[in-house]
């Protein structure tokens, strides 16, 4: 068993700097209280730990020691659309993510919260799978985009993305941090002229989002 009450368990890694507890990206392994492994890598959040201590632990069942182990996650830069750095431009970072349901974006975010400290996080979503089209679970959206400082929600009120649910109503407690458009131009428009040095963009949408990501670096790069 593995996770938070398993045999197998992560300790992540916090240094105080400046009187403030800040998060850095490597982790322990213990079995059983016992220490086995320490990983070092570029991932962050705490889904990427538990799949990393689940890919560990089946490997060392069929004799890949946890320290071999640690060297080969030590090599994995992700896969592409996971927290994706896509952009740097003029101090503001954008990133690809996958997220598109309140579960992954909770994770998202909370992970990103934890490798930014302070900084600005601006979550730009495209609620586009199914069962966010339906509007089965908008409920949860809002707690799930908490660790984000500012909102944008992209919503489309025709065609076969069109949601079937008011993203304005969902957001309503969010007031002036959350922000609707069905338009993908207005939208790069709004986050380029909210965005400011230091600030964390991360755009979540399992389609391409009408080709947001290209657009939002160009203008940013303006």
């Amino acid at each position: 068993t593995f996770g938070e009450s398993g045999e197998w368990q992560v300790q992540s890694t916090t240094v105080i700097e400046n009187g403030k507890q800040q998060y850095v990206n490597h982790f322990s392994v213990s079995h059983k209280g016992e220490p086995q492994a320490t990983i070092s890598w570029n991932l962050s959040g705490e889904h990427n730990r538990m799949n990393a201590l689940a890919a560990l632990v089946a490997a060392n069942s069929i004799g890949v020691s946890p320290q071999q182990s640690a060297k080969a996650l030590q090599c994995f830069k992700g896969v592409k659309r996971r927290m994706e750095l896509i952009g740097q431009v003029n101090g503001i970072n954008v990133y690809d993510d996958f997220a598109h349901h309140p579960t992954a974006i909770k994770l998202t975010l909370e992970g990103a919260r934890k490798q930014v400290g302070d900084g600005r996080i601006i979550a730009v979503l495209e609620p586009r799978s199914n069962t966010m089209k339906l509007g089965t679970m908008a409920k949860q959206l809002p707690q799930a985009l908490e660790q984000a400082n500012i909102v944008f929600c992209f919503a489309e009120t025709t065609g076969k993305h069109a949601l079937g649910w008011d993203p304005s109503e969902v957001f309503e407690a969010m007031g002036a941090n959350a922000i609707t458009s069905s338009n993908i131009n207005n939208l790069v428009n709004s986050i380029a002229n909210i965005a400011e040095r230091g600030d964390t963009i991360i755009i979540m949408s399992n389609g391409s989002f009408g080709g947001l990501h290209k657009k939002l670096i160009e203008r940013l790069s303006t």
